[in-house]
């Protein structure tokens, strides 16, 4: 399908690796143009060269987005490299495992610009931009937000208020004809994910105890999965789309697992 995104320039964060990554690639199999924007320089450049080996065009940025003056510093960078703004994708995070028992009050507020404050900060200083291109939000959310997980309270609030965010955002953009909207991920097998995998005894047993509980082919959901559908929502055939939290794994969060 052609999604009509040639020559959109779309910011993904944490676009070096896994989701992100796989996102930067179906964005520019679609012909857009990916900003890559990464806390480290050399994941940012191996993520081009990858994106660049088959065929397309990607930029970069280094920051550390729990800076709120990288943030801004960031969106600069973009418009000073590409002129313009077509999306925004929020993605960069992880589940860091600051629990009600286990953690305190700065761990938890670090988690909270880790994985929410620069979910904020990125679509406030793109705006303008957005503005010009009547362009659309995607936000990367977690199932921890409806299940709960344990032991991380830090990363469940800030996917909280990733939804809560994709709902208002979407409201108060209306006037503007922005669109934004929520991809929501349960199990997706990234190199985090198999990193968390690692810590037990047996990884092998707990990664088929995981996949046994979902639902649709009791399997992951892949990162190419997750990206197909960010795509959509930012281009324009999915034009009278806003305000959605979609989510896109195997029946995970609201199917029986027991099936």
């Amino acid at each position: 399908m052609n999604l009509n995104l040639k020559d959109k320039v779309i910011v993904v964060t944490g676009g070096a690796k896994g989701i992100g990554l796989g996102i930067c690639k179906v964005l520019a199999a679609e012909g857009a143009i990916p900003v890559i924007i990464g806390r480290k320089e050399v994941d940012n450049l191996n993520a081009i060269k990858e994106i660049e080996a088959l065929g397309y065009t990607a930029f970069g940025v280094q920051a550390e987005l729990s800076d709120p003056d990288d943030c801004k510093k960031a969106i600069e960078s973009v418009i000073a490299q590409c002129g313009r703004i077509d999306g925004l994708v929020n993605n960069a995070g992880a589940n860091d495992g600051v629990g009600l028992e286990s953690g305190n009050y700065t761990d938890f507020m670090a988690s909270l610009h880790k994985n929410l404050v620069h979910y904020y900060l990125m679509a406030h200083h793109a705006l303008p931009e957005l503005k010009k291109s009547k362009g659309s939000i995607v936000n990367i959310g977690s199932k921890t937000a409806d299940t709960g997980q344990g032991n991380t309270s830090a990363y469940a609030a800030s996917n909280g208020g990733r939804n809560a965010l994709t709902r208002e955002w979407a409201v108060e953009l209306l006037p503007y004809g922005i669109r934004v909207n929520a991809v929501i991920v349960a199990e997706c097998y990234t190199p985090l994910y198999e990193n968390w995998i690692r810590t037990f005894d047996d990884p092998e047993e707990k990664l088929k105890e995981i996949t046994d509980k979902i639902p649709f082919e009791k399997r992951m959901t892949t990162a190419e999965e997750i990206a197909n559908m960010v795509v959509f929502l930012l281009s324009e055939k999915s034009s009278h789309t806003t305000g959605q939290l979609i989510y896109v794994d195997g029946g995970y969060t609201h199917l029986d697992r027991a099936l």
